[in-house]
């Protein structure tokens, strides 16, 4: 028998494009829910950004939040807290996370009942750092779950059957295999299933797989042909629980580790550099450090105008401008198979476009002299992107 917890993170950033959000509702996000009603015994966690929310609320899936509502009723979803639009925690102000997690609580208040509160925590990116543990701990979260980076800046020699005690915020850790979540991970699973069955068929007790992966995966970026996911899931030597159980069935048998800062990309090398954010804000990469002048300028704007008229859509253009996805599109990495490589200049620009409208939205006449100094910033950041694709990346 083996034990799968398996938390899905549903996300797509705020302001990408109808058609974007259709195709991963359609293709991925319905079909794990179908998945889940089909199979009674089933149990997932679930992330699901707020922002996503506020986009199917646009675009009429209703019936899909209405049939998540039914599955946590059941308990057969457990949903974790999130910030809403996606920012790298560890790389924003704590007062902006903070304004983003209670965001988030209140979206899902609204569509799961007023008094809806989840037991844990996803940080965007499983982007870790002491300050942000403690901000969601004081927050009222019990739990997190980590990449096995946490436990000693070290791959592959982790006992995944085990609960751990964050040091720095008093939060409770499970550790996800990043080998196994890299992977399409119903196939994974499927295959080690066969090979326990071949190699040990009286069995040698029970073993727990633990995965995250975004729920994109499942459909939108491999196409499952053979229906495995749907195959796996009716198995009989497998089983489901919720990280909320798992952790209760675990809770004497806690080790108290002291996570250094790091995501789930972080490789060995950068957390021994003391670098454990490079995908987002990388020393030699002078669009990224570009994006972050303009983004700590529009935020200081802004706090510094919170009775400005216009208050309201600069921190609305501002949020879309901070997701993770602005950086990450500008770091230009060749991460692993299912994804492709992580540079487009039209989605950097997007970003870049909403961070210079939380300026000039601004209508106090005193910002005038820091909308011009953000102007040129956003002209040299747009000329940077493009230079740097038609002499690098066009065409190779």
């Amino acid at each position: 028998m083996i034990t799968w917890i398996n938390l899905l993170h549903l996300y797509q950033p705020v302001n990408t494009d109808a058609h974007v959000i259709k195709e991963a509702t359609e293709k991925s996000y319905y079909r794990i829910i179908r998945a889940l009603e089909e199979n009674p015994n089933i149990k997932f966690n679930l992330n699901i950004n707020g922002c996503l929310f506020l986009r199917w609320e646009e675009l009429g899936y209703m019936d899909l939040i209405k049939r998540i509502a039914g599955l946590i009723k059941q308990g057969r979803i457990e949903l974790a807290g999130t910030a809403c639009y996606h920012p790298v925690l560890p790389l924003i102000p704590e007062k902006e996370a903070g304004r983003q997690i209670k965001e988030n609580e209140e979206i899902l208040q609204k569509h799961f009942g007023k008094n809806f509160k989840p037991n844990g925590f996803f940080m965007p990116e499983l982007a870790y750092n002491p300050e942000a543990a403690r901000l969601i701990k004081s927050m009222g979260y019990q739990w997190i779950v980590l990449d096995e980076m946490a436990v000693d800046g070290a791959i592959g020699r982790h006992d995944f059957n085990q609960v751990y005690y964050d040091k720095n915020s008093g939060l409770k850790i499970i550790i996800r295999s990043r080998k196994i979540s890299d992977s399409y991970v119903p196939k994974t699973v499927t295959e080690i299933l066969d090979s326990i069955q071949k190699s040990d068929e009286h069995g040698r007790g029970e073993r727990v797989i633990i995965t995250v992966t975004d729920g994109e995966l499942y459909g939108l970026r491999y196409i499952d042909h053979t229906a495995i996911f749907e195959k796996l899931l009716k198995r009989r030597d497998l089983q489901t629980i919720t990280i909320s159980e798992f952790i209760e069935q675990n809770k004497k048998e806690i080790i108290a580790i002291k996570p250094q800062p790091h995501s789930w990309v972080t490789s060995e090398k950068e957390y021994q550099k003391k670098e454990p954010f490079n995908l987002w804000r990388e020393k030699g990469n002078v669009v990224q450090k570009k994006l972050w002048q303009l983004a700590n300028l529009s935020y200081s704007t802004i706090e510094n105008n919170q009775n400005d008229i216009n208050y309201y859509w600069a921190r609305w253009h501002f949020v879309r401008g901070l997701a993770s996805c602005t950086f990450w599109w500008a770091s230009a990495k060749d991460l692993w198979l299912l994804s492709p490589i992580s540079w487009n200049p039209d989605l950097i620009e997007r970003g870049t476009n909403e961070l210079i409208r939380s300026i000039r939205a601004l209508d106090n006449v005193a910002t005038r002299k820091i909308k011009i100094k953000a102007e040129k910033l956003y002209i040299s950041i747009k000329k940077a992107v493009w230079k740097k694709h038609w002499a690098y990346y066009w065409k190779k």
